[in-house]
């Protein structure tokens, strides 16, 4: 398959595909084609279009991609994902490639549930495709291990409650990083005591420095640096994934690379940074427990909440009903001022005493303050 510099190039959504599907960063890439990773990030945004040699070059190595993927789909049996159904980015490291098929598990199929696959098949090959990555992730935004852990397993119990909506977004594996990353990111983890000590540090000095550049970001600066420059989403879907708007997720990343670069000036270039952060996450040995036991926690924590959200109910119902059966059942207006209260017996004012009472209160007058004298016996 050949193309020429006249004939028009794929859309930008498809570059990006076909980029995927060899398992190539955005940095890779710029360097086979000799421009910077700015300009093929504008050119997989739609920003700008290549010309003159540049063109070319990066011409020919998108009609070999397309011509691989081609090839693969043909020789795929049927019901077999293609290699770029296959090709998420969502690995940290630059030179990962999707799972493989795992028995009856397959990698996911983007926007869609195969036929073939049960809920439950299908919740299995998306975790299994993208869970190790995620849990990297989580490490750069966290620095703590079982925090990471913790993250992406929450968002994928998450997931499989709501998976009839996951199951046909667009980008399930992207719905999922964005819950972990809220998870891993939630300011509640620094009221729980096992997050208040720090993990043990990487044991590389390089990599202890940069983990220490980035828990040194706000953590939004840092989520931002780690999909534009670690992840290689564009400037666009950074914003959207952090709720911003592109100019405030621009100066996030300018602020986030200052701060890099003067804690780590040798590691912050931007043609290095990508490559030392799937350094970091893969040095750290993260796994994610399996799938099978990730839903069954979430089925098992759903039952607990509904369980504990029926009590709740029945003990609102009770209190209720006993307000009721206590309650009045009819107005009564207000008694006016002055009105007579019947039932009420009238107050008696003191009248004189009697002899007897007479008598008693000056007995009780002429004995002394402390009591009756007391009585000794007398000796004989």
């Amino acid at each position: 398959m050949t193309q020429s510099s006249a004939s028009p190039l794929p859309p930008p959504r498809e570059l990006r595909r076909l980029r995927e599907s060899e398992a190539l960063t955005q940095a890779q890439v710029a360097a086979r084609v000799g421009v910077s990773l700015e300009t093929v990030r504008s050119w997989e945004t739609g920003r700008s279009t290549p010309h003159g040699r540049n063109r070319d070059t990066y011409a020919r190595l998108v009609a070999e991609w397309a011509t691989r993927d081609t090839a693969s789909a043909r020789r795929a049996p049927a019901g077999t994902p293609t290699r770029a159904e296959l090709s998420f980015r969502h690995s940290i490291s630059p030179d990962a490639r999707p799972a493989g098929t795992h028995g009856h598990q397959v990698s996911w199929r983007p926007g869609r549930v195969a036929a073939s696959l049960t809920p439950h098949q299908a919740f299995d090959a998306l975790y299994e495709f993208c869970a190790a990555a995620l849990v990297r992730q989580a490490y750069l935004l966290t620095g703590r291990r079982e925090l990471a852990r913790e993250s992406v397993e929450r968002a994928f119990q998450l997931a499989w409650q709501r998976w009839p909506e996951v199951a046909v977004d667009p980008d399930p594996a992207g719905w999922v990083r964005a819950a972990a990353h809220d998870w891993a990111l939630s300011p509640w983890h620094r009221f729980r005591s096992r997050d208040r000590h720090a993990d043990p540090p990487p044991a590389d000095p390089a990599d202890r420095a940069l983990l220490h550049a980035l828990l040194k970001l706000p953590p939004v600066h840092r989520r931002t640096l780690l999909l534009y420059d670690g992840l290689g989403l564009g400037l666009a879907e950074t914003a959207a994934e952090t709720e911003a708007s592109t100019p405030a997720a621009a100066n996030r990343l300018l602020y986030a690379r200052e701060v890099v670069a003067t804690l780590v000036p040798e590691q912050a270039a931007p043609e290095l940074l990508p490559r030392r952060l799937a350094e970091l996450a893969s040095s750290e040995r993260l796994r994610a427990a399996r799938p099978s036991s990730v839903r069954a926690q979430g089925e098992r924590r759903v039952r607990r909440l509904t369980r504990g959200a029926l009590v709740l109910t029945a003990v609102i119902t009770g209190a209720t009903a006993l307000t009721l059966h206590v309650a009045p059942d009819h107005y009564e207006r207000p008694v006016a001022r002055g009105t007579a209260i019947q039932g009420i017996p009238a107050r008696m004012a003191q009248g004189p005493l009697s002899e007897e009472q007479g008598q008693l209160q000056a007995k009780l007058r002429a004995e002394s303050q402390s009591g009756p004298e007391r009585l000794l016996p007398e000796a004989r």
